[in-house]
């Protein structure tokens, strides 16, 4: 009787092995199970909501960390139409693309980074540290969040300028003057911006004209400067551009006339591409751009802002530093935290 009491024992535990074996194998592909993974995989230590140059460089550096990442891009840099990018040490003439497609490439290489498609919509505060909802209805969350947004440009309502906009109309000089030195060139504006422009531009070219698009707003004192260094005041109203696939030929007036250029400097307003920051509470200098201190926190503790949203000097080069820069800043005080 005991040995068979024993062997029913051991056979019961034997096939209950087998039975909760079996169960375990098809409840790991089930639905329910793969939920479970996703929601383990949405939380990381750092969010970083946009995937462009300063994004994925902080993404490298806190990847490097070892330290658990996930990238949120919607795949529509700032930069997008221009032809080549200038002024940045080893790539100097290549594609925006480019430099972001090798970028990503030498990313997404460190495992503790992810990224995800998607458009960033809401941000909220957790018991973790931040929620991240994108377009699609999903969530992630992190104990910190970097917003490398950047940030959207308030084009004029001219015909043709929006075509034009990063190829022949143009915003800095250290960016793409060199490739227009020397040319016909044009400022679209007004008032102090205007002329200050005008005082840096001329360094690339001696053949400038400002367009102020109605009545000009100069001082004495500035209109007897730009008249000094022969640069043209053009009072009338511009109806649109014309060029050949953003390559500008003639600025043409409201009267019919027009006037022949290579390049129009228009350095235009902007706003902020994500509303988030602001939504949590985010302050923002007079400027317009995301405020920050020394470490890219911002007044909101546990979110950072780099690139061009929280600074003025809007180059791929700059981005790339700031975004290098915050990385190291911020992976170090958090092991320091943990210690």
């Amino acid at each position: 009787m005991k040995d068979s009491a024993l062997w029913h024992r051991r056979a019961f535990i034997k096939n209950m092995g087998y039975s909760l074996f079996a169960l375990a194998i098809p409840f790991s592909l089930t639905a329910n199970n793969n939920l479970y993974k996703m929601k383990y995989k949405k939380i990381y230590d750092i969010i970083i909501v946009g995937g462009s140059y300063s994004g994925l460089a902080a993404a490298m550096t806190l990847g490097r960390a070892l330290k658990k990442v996930l990238v949120i891009d919607s795949g529509m840099p700032c930069n997008r139409q221009t032809p080549f990018s200038h002024n940045f040490l080893t790539n100097d003439g290549k594609t925006p693309s480019q430099i972001r497609a090798t970028a990503y490439e030498q990313v997404r290489i460190y495992p503790s980074i992810e990224f995800f498609e998607g458009l960033a919509i809401k941000g909220t505060e957790s018991g973790l540290g931040f929620a991240i909802t994108v377009d699609s209805g999903e969530t992630f969350e992190a104990g910190k969040v970097i917003f490398a947004t950047g940030i959207s440009d308030m084009l004029p309502e001219v015909e043709g300028l929006s075509e034009c906009w990063g190829i022949s109309v143009i915003h800095c000089p250290y960016c793409h003057g060199y490739e227009y030195k020397h040319e016909k060139t044009g400022i679209l504006g007004n008032a102090d911006k205007a002329f200050e422009t005008a005082m840096l531009i001329s360094n690339w070219t001696n053949d400038l004209s400002i367009f102020t698009n109605g009545t000009a707003s100069f001082t004495p004192e500035q209109r007897d400067r730009l008249n000094k260094h022969g640069v043209n005041v053009i009072e009338k109203q511009v109806h649109k551009l014309e060029h050949t696939g953003g390559h500008l030929s003639r600025i043409i007036f409201t009267d019919g006339s027009g006037y022949s250029l290579k390049a129009l400097y228009a350095p235009p307003p902007f706003e902020q591409h994500c509303k988030i920051p602001m939504e949590l509470g985010c302050e923002m200098t007079e400027d317009g751009y995301i405020k920050t201190d020394s470490s890219f926190e911002t007044t909101k503790k546990g979110l950072y802002a780099i690139g061009d949203n929280a600074s003025k000097m809007r180059t791929v080069a700059n981005a790339v530093a700031m975004g290098t820069a915050a990385g190291m800043l911020i992976s170090k005080k958090m092991i320091v935290d943990a210690f």
